[in-house]
C-alpha cells in the first residue's frame, strides 16, 4: 500500500511540475530529504523517484517563461568553483574509480541544490520549502522522540536506511539542525494548533536526539540552544522554555545515556573518540602532502591510513565535516567551502541589518536568523561527523539566498501600505 501511494503522488506531481516548475523542486526535496520510498517494502523501495524527478524539474526549468538565474550573491559562484574543485581533487584522488562514483552523487546534491535556488523565487514559495524541509525531517524526530519516551531512552534512535542520515550520530544532528526552522514555523504561524503543535515536535526532535545516543549531538543542540535564545524575538518565553525543557529531557534519560556522555571529559580513555583523532591526524598529515586536491573521495581505507595516520590500523571515517573536506579536497577545497559559510553568514546578518525597520519585511529577519542558528548547530555538531555533503544545510543556504534576493528586491520598493509606516528604503548595497 505504502508502494502505491508514494508512486502516485510522485507521477501526480509530475504533470504540475511543468505548469509550476517550483513543485519540482519541492518534490525533490521530499524524496531526498525524507526518503519516503525507503519506508516502502516492496516495488517502490528502489525506484529511481529521485532521478525521475530531477529530469522533471530541469526539463521543466528549461521550457518555463521567465528569468533562470539563482539569486545573485558572491555565495553561488563559491559554491559552483567548490564544486568544481571536488571534480579537479577526483580527477588527481587516490582511489580514482571510486572517488568518481561518490562524485556522481555529490554532483547530483550540488546542481539540484543550484536549481532549487532558481525555480524558488518568492515568500510563498520559500515557506513551501521551508515546511516540506521541515516536515520530512520532523517526521522522523516526532517518531523518534515517541520512541524514545515509549523504551524510556533505553534504545537508540535511527534515520531513514539508504540517507545520508542514517546512522544515529546523523540524524541526531539532522533533528538539531531543522529544530530552529521549525521555531521559525511556530513564529510565522497564526493558528495556535499549528503552533502549539511546532513546539510539541521542537520538544521531540529534541528528545530524539538525545535518544540517539550522539555525544556531537547533545554539544550542538546546547550550543545552538543559546544562541537561538539570542537570536529570538521572544527571549523571555523561550528563556523559561528552554530552562524547563532541557533538564527535563537529560534527567529523562537512563543511566547508560549519562555514561556515555560523561566520556565527553574523558576523550582519552574512549576507544571511538581517539578513533576520530586518529582519522584527523590522517587528514591533516595528507592534505600536507597532497596540499592542492587532497586524496578525493574514498580515503578511509587501510592503505590510506597505513600511509598517513599515526595509528595506521585504527581506519575510522573522518567524522568531521572540516577534516573530511581538508582530507579528500586539500586546502583550497577547505578555503573554498569555509568562504561559502562566510559568505552565507555575512548574507544573513545583512538580511538582519536591512530589515531592522521594514516591517513587512520582519518574517526575512527572524528567518536569517533561525538559519545562522542552524548554522551553529551543524557547525559544533558536524565538527565531529562526516556530513559534509549532506545536502540539507545547503538547500538553507540556498533559502537564505533566496531570502536575500527577495529583500533586496523589496528594498528597491516602497513598504507596503499600512505594513511599516515608512517611507521607501534606499537600495542597500548587498553584502
Amino acid at each position: 500500500m505504502r508502494d502505491i501511494v508514494i508512486t502516485l503522488i510522485v507521477f501526480a506531481s509530475l504533470p504540475y511540475t511543468f505548469k509550476k516548475p517550483y513543485i519540482g523542486a519541492l518534490m525533490w526535496i521530499w524524496i531526498s530529504v525524507m526518503n519516503p520510498h525507503r519506508l516502502s517494502w516492496g516495488f517502490a523501495y528502489d525506484f529511481p523517484f529521485a532521478a525521475i524527478i530531477a529530469g522533471t524539474t530541469m526539463l521543466a526549468l528549461l521550457v518555463a517563461p521567465g528569468p533562470k538565474r539563482p539569486p545573485a550573491s558572491p555565495a553561488v559562484p563559491v559554491l559552483i568553483m567548490f564544486t568544481l574543485w571536488m571534480c579537479i581533487s577526483t580527477i588527481f584522488a587516490i582511489h580514482p574509480g571510486e572517488s568518481s562514483v561518490m562524485l556522481q552523487r555529490v554532483l547530483k546534491i550540488m546542481l539540484m541544490n543550484l536549481v532549487v535556488m532558481m525555480l524558488i523565487r518568492n515568500k510563498e514559495q520559500l515557506h513551501l520549502m521551508l515546511w516540506t524541509l521541515a516536515g520530512s525531517l520532523a517526521y522522523y524526530g516526532v517518531k523518534g522522540g515517541v520512541f524514545t519516551v515509549v523504551t524510556g531512552g533505553s534504545f537508540r534512535v535511527w534515520g531513514p536506511e539508504g540517507s545520508f542520515i542514517y546512522g544515529n550520530n546523523e540524524v541526531a544532528l539532522a533533528f538539531v539542525v531543522i529544530i530552529p526552522i521549525l521555531y521559525y514555523l511556530h513564529l510565522i504561524s497564526v493558528r495556535k494548533w499549528l503552533k502549539y503543535g511546532l513546539l510539541g515536535a521542537i520538544g521531540l526532535c529534541a528528545l530524539a536526539s538525545l535518544g540517539s545516543y550522539s555525544r556531537g549531538a547533545l554539544l550542538a543542540l546546547v550550543g545552538m540552544c543559546g544562541f537561538m535564545w539570542l537570536k529570538s524575538p521572544k527571549k523571555a518565553a523561550l528563556g523559561i522554555g528552554l530552562a524547563l525543557m532541557l533538564p527535563l529531557l537529560i534527567m529523562f534519560m537512563p543511566a547508560q545515556w549519562t555514561e556515555r556522555m560523561d566520556t565527553i571529559d574523558n576523550y582519552q580513555e574512549d576507544g571511538s573518540a581517539m578513533g576520530r583523532i586518529n582519522a584527523w591526524q590522517m587528514a591533516t598529515n595528507l592534505a600536507l602532502d597532497r596540499p592542492f586536491t587532497g586524496g578525493g573521495f574514498e580515503i578511509y581505507d587501510a592503505y590510506v591510513f597505513g600511509r598517513y595516520a599515526p595509528v595506521p590500523n585504527d581506519v575510522h571515517a573522518a567524522h568531521s565535516i572540516y577534516f573530511q573536506c581538508l582530507g579528500e579536497h586539500g586546502f583550497i577545497g577547505l578555503g573554498l567551502y569555509l568562504a561559502l559559510i562566510i559568505i552565507c553568514w555575512r548574507r544573513a546578518g545583512w538580511i538582519i541589518k536591512q530589515t531592522a525597520k521594514r516591517a513587512d519585511l520582519k518574517w526575512a529577519s527572524q528567518l536569517a536568523a533561525m538559519i545562522q542558528v542552524s548554522m551553529i548547530g551543524f557547525g559544533v555538531g558536524g565538527a565531529f561527523l562526516s556530513l559534509l555533503y549532506f545536502d540539507v544545510p545547503y538547500y538553507l543556504m540556498g533559502a537564505l539566498l533566496v531570502t536575500g534576493q527577495i529583500v533586496q528586491d523589496a528594498l528597491q520598493q516602497p513598504a507596503a501600505a499600512g505594513a511599516a509606516g515608512l517611507p521607501a528604503q534606499p537600495t542597500a548595497k548587498q553584502a
